[in-house]
């Protein structure tokens, strides 16, 4: 059960003794793990980004948003838009309504040959149509606790801690919005950050989330824990997932794809959560893993089930 000590530090209620494990004071090293069983027959990585600056598909924040699932979120976001490029000849589907939709909100609308799509898109599938728009602002660590406060919901929050494919990230940002995480979380270096390929990856829901960009993950976690946050890392030797309460104020952290969540990061959590394996194949990709156990912090938050 927890102390007495530590509810008057945290100014959060109790919970069952057996669900939510009295927050350690130290931990020993541990094994490096991927989040929750690491996945080591998924897609090799196609290249490490090890700075937040420039990157095999582009420079990172430079506007372009990709793909025609992006572009309509974009576009419903009310972001600005500088102009849409579309692939000239491609008036066909849905490409002529997001037409429709950016002459309606005065947006330039450029027919641009294939292959300046192609580069401007880090020759990542773009469907035909690019927009061109202001930068994604990135929001602050308390931005994100004002966010959950202002809805009367205990925050949601999610760390990445090193992921480096853009497929990835962009998976993880979808899975956080659709399971209602308040905001997302990575770090300045050493990972993937919001390129063109991350957005159109999300399908557009990094347009409805707030993301925060930090210098240290390790340091951010601490800063969560004295808000009243509670903050779990998704590790393939963490308690159970089904068994953990998740349903007041938590975070998850979620590691790289070759080594998980790093040794610092790790031993200032609260605690470790994997989630229960039955087949031969003994892991998860980062992203999969993240539907799971954000479904299932997302179900005890609304109460459904």
């Amino acid at each position: 059960m927890e102390s007495q000590q530590n509810q008057n530090r945290r100014g959060t209620p109790s919970r069952s003794p057996k669900r939510r494990p009295e927050r350690p004071q130290s931990r020993p090293d541990a094994t490096r793990h991927s989040p929750a069983r690491r996945d080591t027959s998924a897609a090799p990585v196609r290249q490490p980004l090890p700075d937040a600056g420039s990157g095999i598909h582009g420079d990172y924040e430079n506007g372009a948003v990709i793909g025609r699932n992006a572009v309509r979120e974009l576009l419903r976001s009310g972001r600005p838009v500088d102009k849409l490029l579309v692939q000239r000849g491609e008036r066909t589907g849905s490409i002529v309504v997001l037409v429709a939709q950016a002459l309606e909100r005065g947006i330039p609308v450029v027919e641009t040959e294939k292959a300046k799509l192609d580069a401007m898109a880090g020759y990542a599938p773009h469907q035909g149509v690019i927009a061109m728009a202001a930068e994604k602002e990135y929001c602050g660590v308390e931005d994100i606790l004002k966010l959950a406060a202002g809805r009367g919901e205990p925050p949601l929050i999610v760390l990445c801690d090193g992921i480096t494919d853009p497929y990835n990230l962009g998976a993880v940002i979808r899975c956080a919005e659709c399971c209602g995480a308040h905001g997302l979380i990575i770090p300045k270096r050493r990972a993937v950050g919001l390129t063109p390929l991350v957005t159109r990856a999300s399908a557009g829901a990094v347009e409805h989330l707030a993301i925060a960009k930090v210098s240290n993950i390790a340091a951010t976690v601490e800063q969560l824990k004295k808000a009243g946050v509670w903050v779990y890392a998704a590790e393939a030797d963490g308690a159970n997932l089904y068994g953990t309460d998740l349903s007041g104020p938590c975070a998850i952290v979620l590691g790289s794809e070759g080594n998980g969540v790093s040794k610092v990061v790790r031993r200032v959590c609260d605690g470790a959560v994997s989630i229960p394996m039955y087949g031969r194949v003994n892991s998860f990709n980062v992203s999969t893993a993240a539907a799971v156990i954000l479904a299932e912090a997302a179900r005890q938050h609304h109460g459904a089930g």
